[in-house]
């Protein structure tokens, strides 16, 4: 399957990697190698992810306390959300709609 990021997924994405660089240098670098080792198993097997809402699953990073939002349409696999574990989970609904 190919994974598509939404425009607020990458900013998600590019804020997070930003503030981890602004940390400890480098650890931005580590942060996308994270999200890419991630995206790697949602393109083999997306429906190994729980189930959050509907047609919505999650697929949590393990080193770092981040989790991505997804839907699998079709070949697709569509990230809308990259988001910290702590942030308020309405933050990924509105972003799902």
């Amino acid at each position: 399957m190919r994974v598509v990021l939404t425009p607020q997924a990458e900013a998600d994405l590019a804020a997070a990697r930003d503030w981890y660089d602004a940390e400890l240098p480098g650890l931005g670098r580590h942060f996308m190698d994270e999200f890419l080792a991630v995206a790697r198993q949602l393109a083999n097997n997306p429906t190994l992810y729980q189930t959050v809402r509907r047609d919505i699953r999650r697929a949590v990073f393990r080193r770092f306390p981040y989790s991505l939002f997804f839907r699998i349409r079709g070949e697709v696999v569509e990230v809308f959300a990259c988001l910290h574990a702590k942030r308020n989970p309405a933050h990924w609904k509105r972003q799902a709609q």
